[in-house]
């Protein structure tokens, strides 16, 4: 079973902090274990020197059967037996053990017979020199492990609050604020040299002015194609209605209503564009706002008010919203198509194919239709960019036993004045 971690463990900044406290703690390791060693090997050193002499010291006393000095003996209490054991077979050697309460450095040598001649040599003033440097090995570790974490956090900070900033940036962009920019000022700067931070924030900065710059241009061909076709439409439409009955004249003025509401509707969404649109509160009853959208649009959709509320909004554009939501259900769905009202929250389901997955994903896209469908796109885009107009969301969705579903939810305070509604993904 994999173990979940908490979130902040995904960060760069404990990445970052988790690695330098390692790195700091193998770097301290190491050192506290090379001075120790060195050290240690140094001070017992110079113990089993001590105690070598004296023991020679000792074996030429008991040879020539003088007093052997205080400290030195044949087989003394508190002689560890593998050094005992050692001295009987003809060697020599040091070993340190507790004696009396106290570290003590014994050497011991071969006697007459089976016995050990052995001294001992006060260890305790270099265990307590080994005891107070590992001491001092830990606390400098741990000082200097807690000042390179302070300096690495404070470094790592300064590029991830930059890293932040960067990525706010982005989704800005994302949500529609295209005049959102990083401007780091080390991209100003052609004498500076830049790091990778920067160089992201650059290629950000760079992205969201083409994407403005293209966007734009965009809004302002469809805004220009919709303005130019107008007129000549309008003359289109006068000139249709002077033709003699007939199905041909059918036909013409057909596509001539047709090219009108097309021309309407590019008209409309370049006004979306521009997010200078402004809302016109008033206070509607969500329930028989919803059956006048039905009862206008000609359409048999049934309408369930599961909770009726008021709701301070802008009527026409709600009514759009909700319009274009039923038209696109008969449109491109089948019956029977359901309008909801729960509260603040609509929902249009129909019991056709559902939705294609791309705009179930990304969204409607303006003139891309999937699976042979007729239209333009519009409608469902217009209907996202009112609602944003309006503070509500508006989501897309298929249900599990066939349909698509849109479903509104309006905000529960009023709308200020409407912000931009960006371009419907």
């Amino acid at each position: 079973m994999r173990m979940i971690l908490p979130q902040w463990t995904g960060t760069l900044a404990a990445k970052s902090a988790a690695f330098i406290a390692v790195m700091c703690c193998a770097l301290a390791a190491l050192l506290g274990i090379l001075v120790h060693v060195s050290v240690t090997n140094q001070t017992v050193g110079q113990a089993r020197d001590l105690a070598l002499d004296r023991l020679a010291d000792a074996t030429r006393a008991y040879q020539a059967g003088d007093a052997l000095l205080p400290g030195a003996g044949v087989d003394p209490a508190g002689l560890p037996e593998p050094l005992r054991t050692l001295a009987v077979a003809g060697d020599r050697g040091t070993m340190v053990a507790v004696h009396r309460g106290r570290p003590t450095m014994w050497a011991a040598g071969p006697a007459d017979g089976r016995r050990a001649l052995a001294v001992e040599v006060d260890y305790s003033q270099q265990a307590r020199t080994i005891a107070g440097l590992d001491r001092s090995i830990l606390w400098s570790s741990g000082l200097a492990i807690t000042v390179t974490l302070m300096i690495g956090a404070f470094a790592v900070t300064r590029v991830t609050r930059r890293l932040h900033g960067t990525a706010r940036v982005a989704r800005r962009i994302s949500a529609g604020d295209l005049d959102a920019r990083v401007n780091d000022p080390r991209t100003k700067d052609v004498a500076r040299s830049h790091d990778e931070v920067a160089a992201v924030a650059a290629a950000l900065d760079s992205m969201a002015s083409s994407l403005q710059s293209k966007l734009l241009s965009e809004q302002r061909f469809t805004a220009d194609v919709a303005h130019e076709l107008r007129t000549p439409l309008t003359g289109l439409h006068a000139a249709a209605e002077l033709l003699p009955p007939g199905r041909p004249t059918e036909l013409v003025r057909d596509r001539v209503a047709a090219l009108r509401t097309l021309t309407e509707d590019l008209l409309e969404i370049s006004r979306l564009d521009t997010g200078r649109e402004r809302l016109d509160l008033d206070t509607e009853e969500l329930g028989a706002l919803a059956r006048r959208v039905v009862c206008g649009s000609g359409t048999d959709t049934e309408v369930k008010v599961v909770r009726d509320v008021r709701v301070e909004t802008d009527r026409r554009r709600l009514e759009r919203v909700l319009g274009n939501l039923v038209a696109n259900a008969h449109k491109h769905g089948r019956g029977p198509v359901v309008l909801t009202v729960d509260g603040p929250v609509v929902v249009v389901r129909d019991h056709g194919d559902g939705y294609p997955d791309y705009l179930v994903e990304h969204g409607p896209q303006r003139f891309r239709t999937e699976g042979g469908a007729k239209g333009h796109g519009l409608g469902l885009t217009i209907a996202l960019g009112q609602a944003e107009v309006l503070g509500a969301r508006l989501t897309f969705a298929n249900a599990l036993d066939d349909g698509a579903v849109a479903t509104l939810t309006l905000p529960s305070a009023p709308p200020t004045a409407g912000p931009g509604a960006s371009e419907a993904r």
